[in-house]
């Protein structure tokens, strides 16, 4: 009996594996498509950001 229920046990624990593994393939497919989505709306700029850039202006 005991035998059954580790068998029981490590089946679930497989198939658990699987259906993670299989999950989380999806997520990093999901988030790659995020990040070109991203990299291709904002371009290749070297660093720019909105307004410019400021070279020591004094505010007074």
């Amino acid at each position: 009996m005991i035998l059954w229920i580790l068998l029981f046990l490590l089946i679930l624990v497989v198939f658990g594996f699987g259906f993670t593994t299989q999950a989380l393939w999806w997520v990093a497919a999901v988030l790659l498509g995020v990040w070109i989505f991203g990299f291709a709306r904002r371009g290749r700029g070297r660093g720019r950001r909105r307004g410019g850039r400021r070279y020591g202006r004094s505010r007074g």
